[in-house]
């Protein structure tokens, strides 16, 4: 053994080398126009990258990569007021894949953990700062280039520049193309089908932030029904995770047939508030009549000046974690950012919002950043595949949204759910909160970090190895296993697995 180590070391001191010379001697600024280069350095297996220059807001102070990769930083101007900043990572072992991930929020923030993750697993990886830096969209005011940008082409530009530099880096073509994202991310992708259907092979687009203007206001909406936190019948996080969770899961979780502190579907719960007012005489671990009413319109659809539905109602069991956020007392960040700068002005007031001001969001739709599209034909006839998925807890998103897109494309198109197979599958995932976490078996191999570890690379465990299955061998899963491991922690062991089925709008019929 001692000997054939000795025999094969310098072999593999050799390829390492070569790789790491073959990396720091690209020129990729070279090659993409007016670009100039901020990064280029080869990066060995093991290295915990620091990024001191990312905006702290960003939250991505450093990143663990697992494989030999090639990193390189550009930016590419998009206008003379407006320009993207990307990453590409090219893995010294190549799949022939190229894959670009999304962004969330409304921010600018590179996700370095899907880079790492996609990488690992042999992609060619690009991601970007979406135009801007940072979590806000204060670099927007004023500037409509940065809000195209953020829109949409920020990841269309970095997929053709990235394609372009990992075909000439690796001499050879990529063989497949794919996309990676949730929220932000998740509308990305269904944007990036709808414009430009030749970009990506297979997508993943998961809790995706669809029917974007009207998201922003349902969002704003929630802090002028709950008030300011110090009001007096302001409903406490602690009321809405204890008292008003424990009542949802009293009057839904069973319907399954299991109680199991998930629920299933969320579409059969109809929750009724009333059941936890206060009796005469009686004032703790119940709710007063104003706030039933607060919990009752938290729960119910928001709909606009001349009648017609905003956006669907936020989805029972979400409470646990949207009273941190959504509930919690003071405007949401992302709707107060982009109402101020964005469809107004940084004078705007967000307590005031109201639906006319839904209304004005959506008739300015900036950049056609809706993203509600009524066919994918082009995506569809190229042989496109799309896999969306939804946390059936998500905390800021409702995934009623996603069903009433799907459902909404299905009439559109005037396809069946089965027709719609062929190109288009839609999983609901229990117990899932946005995008990731939750006490349901949330890790489908959706992203970066806990969303993928500890479960196989393999159509059956993991969304993004189902979608690359699908576009490469014509195989689709009728469904996806999910994991859920003991305190979400890999080296504790599996807690328990649950098949995540596709959904049927059929069966809405029945």
């Amino acid at each position: 053994m001692a000997c054939c180590l000795t025999l094969w070391l310098p072999f593999a001191v050799h390829a390492v080398s070569n790789f790491r010379d073959k990396c720091l001697s690209f020129t990729p600024e070279a090659y993409i126009y007016n670009s100039s280069r901020h990064v280029l350095e080869y990066v060995a297996a093991g290295t915990n990258l620091t990024f001191p220059d990312n905006d702290p807001t960003c939250a991505r102070p450093s990143q663990l990569v697992a494989v030999d990769l090639c990193r390189v930083a550009l930016l590419i101007p998009t206008s003379s007021r407006s320009s993207v900043i990307f990453e590409l990572w090219l893995p010294e072992y190549w799949s022939e894949r190229f894959l670009a991930t999304g962004n969330g929020g409304i921010d600018g923030c590179i996700r370095y953990e899907d880079l790492a993750y996609t990488t690992q697993n042999s992609f060619a990886a690009v991601g970007s700062n979406n135009g801007h830096n940072g979590t806000t969209a204060i670099t927007m005011y004023h500037n409509p280039d940065i809000v195209t940008d953020f829109a949409w082409r920020s990841l269309h530009t970095i997929t053709v520049a990235g394609k372009t530099l990992t075909n000439l880096f690796y001499d050879k073509a990529y063989k497949k193309s794919y996309y990676l994202g949730c929220s932000l991310g998740g509308r990305q992708g269904i944007k990036a089908a709808d414009m430009f259907p030749s970009d990506f092979d297979g997508i993943v687009a998961g809790s995706p932030a669809l029917d974007f203007n009207n998201l922003q206001s349902w969002r704003a909406s929630f802090f002028p029904i709950t008030g300011p936190a110090n009001s007096s019948g302001f409903i406490s996080e602690a009321t809405w995770s204890t008292l008003i969770h424990g009542e949802v899961l009293n009057q839904c979780d069973g319907l399954d047939g299991v109680f199991d502190g998930i629920i299933e579907d969320p579409d059969l719960c109809n929750f009724r508030p009333e059941a936890l007012l206060c009796k005469k005489n009686t004032s703790t671990n119940c709710l007063t009549a104003a706030q039933v009413e607060i919990v009752r319109q938290i729960f119910s659809p928001l709909y606009g000046e001349n009648g017609t539905l905003i956006y669907p109602a936020m989805q029972p069991g979400s409470e646990i974690l949207a009273s941190q956020n959504l509930y919690a007392g003071k405007p949401f960040s992302y709707s107060k950012s982009w109402f101020q700068y964005v469809v107004y002005n940084p004078s705007w007031n967000a307590s005031t919002f109201n639906i006319h001001d839904a209304a004005v969001a959506e008739t300015l739709n900036p950049s056609n950043i809706r993203t509600w599209p009524d066919n994918l034909d082009g995506f569809r006839n190229r042989g496109g595949k799309m896999i969306s998925y939804h946390g059936g807890q998500d905390n800021q998103i409702t995934s009623f949204d996603t069903e009433r897109f799907y459902n909404y494309f299905s009439r559109a198109t005037q396809a069946t759910s089965d027709e719609l197979d062929y190109f288009f599958r839609f999983f609901r995932v229990p117990g899932m909160f946005h995008c990731n976490s939750g006490p349901g078996a949330w890790v489908i191999g959706q992203e970066g970090g806990p969303g993928a570890a500890g479960v196989p690379f393999t159509s059956a465990y993991n969304v993004l190895a189902a979608v690359v299955r699908w576009v490469e061998n014509g195989t689709a899963v009728e469904d996806i296993v999910g994991t859920k491991f003991v305190n979400d922690t890999v080296s504790l062991g599996v807690d328990y697995q649950h098949r995540h089925c596709k959904y049927d709008s059929s069966l809405l019929d029945l």
